[in-house]
């Protein structure tokens, strides 16, 4: 099943009791086969898959994360087992391994500039499967090719293989190079790296590491999960306890360098996926807004520095919309303020009606 996933260039197999297998292509999930799996089969495939660690791991967490690869076909997966409601269930998303350079992603030229910073923390927001992985493998890739730099990865797992060319990369997995990723950041700061990519800052400890590394000279590069700039910053605040949040608003304020958020959409017409983004450049007027706890003004910030290249996601829908790239109807749905985007979906707001109902007519050809 997982070489007909790669052989069909979807990006998951997703894997329940009582169902049949399904793929996910572009962010649309269907059937792989018509017959159904049992529980009994899918503990039966599972248990192979892991070492007597992460079977304890499963036995006591519920759910646990790993890489598996395909060695006959070279083919590598991000896993994930679950227990749902009716049993163990798996996802495999595939690990397509490709080194993206930044001008074939489809990102603003600015973003090349992040790869540039000498310190201070960047960041990439964005849901599950919006391209954050690999936009920061670029980035990476761009520092290894053009600066003698140290670069230290902790992954979960190691999607992108980088070679040392310029730079110096060391990449190490958890649960295959080092025990646990709290391990790993512990020890990071004695390895001497210049540059240090912490994957997904999911929890308190990951952050702490992630802003006192920026703020001691570091370049630091990690992922959450969030669609907008100043939400990507309160991420980060709330996750610390009230009595410290302050002090984490002035550490970002002097140590945040950048925030890019993106979304992967289907084209319009052709086979493939289009990148939307929102750019954050943290300026003076912004650092301002972080120190002082107002981020919900950010977006106007943003949204008035295009001559800096910041741009909001709505401008970037926007922009795809009237190119032809995405439709209305999926614009709208990503778009943070929908008022300006109600008129191409064919909402039309009804002024006379009381409380100012909406009604839809069919939407006009562009």
């Amino acid at each position: 099943m997982l070489i007909a996933v790669q052989q069909a260039e979807g990006d998951d197999l997703i894997l329940l009791p009582g169902q049949t297998p399904y793929m996910k292509k572009h962010g649309k999930a269907m059937p792989l086969t018509e017959t159904p799996l049992s529980l009994q089969q899918l503990e039966a495939m599972a248990k192979p898959l892991l070492n007597e660690q992460q079977l304890q791991d499963m036995q006591n967490l519920h759910d646990i994360d790993f890489s598996y690869m395909v060695k006959s076909e070279g083919i590598r997966f991000r896993a994930n087992l679950f227990v749902s409601r009716t049993g163990i269930s798996m996802v495999f998303r595939i690990i397509k391994g490709n080194t993206w350079k930044l001008e074939d992603i489809g990102l603003p030229p600015i973003v090349r500039t992040f790869g540039d910073f000498k310190n201070g923390l960047v960041l990439a927001g964005g849901p599950t499967g919006s391209g954050k992985s690999t936009t920061l493998a670029a980035i990476i890739d761009y520092i290894n090719r053009t600066s003698k730099r140290h670069i230290i990865s902790i992954e979960d797992p190691i999607e992108v293989v980088h070679s040392t060319e310029m730079g110096l990369v060391n990449q190490r997995e958890v649960g295959v190079h080092t025990p646990s990723f709290s391990h790993a950041l512990r020890m990071t700061l004695r390895e001497d790296p210049d540059v240090i990519l912490v994957g997904e800052m999911r929890d308190l400890p990951t952050i702490q590491f992630a802003v006192t590394a920026a703020e001691t000279g570091h370049l630091v590069f990690g992922t959450v999960h969030t669609v907008s700039a100043d939400s990507s910053v309160d991420r980060l605040i709330n996750a610390y306890p009230p009595e410290a949040q302050e002090q984490v608003r002035s550490m970002l304020a002097d140590s945040l360098r950048a925030v890019l958020c993106q979304y992967l959409i289907r084209h319009k017409e052709k086979n493939e996926m289009v990148l939307a983004c929102e750019i954050m450049l943290n300026n003076q007027a912004i650092a301002n807004l972080i120190r002082k706890g107002k981020t919900f003004q950010i977006p106007s910030v943003i949204s008035t520095s295009r001559e800096q290249q910041m741009q909001m996601m709505d401008n970037s829908l926007m922009e795809l919309f009237k190119q032809g790239k995405i439709t209305a109807e999926d614009a709208y749905l990503k778009a943070r303020n929908k008022a300006d985007f109600e008129e191409l979906v064919g909402i039309k707001k009804d002024k006379q009606a009381a409380g100012g109902t909406y009604t839809t007519e069919p939407l006009k050809k562009q």
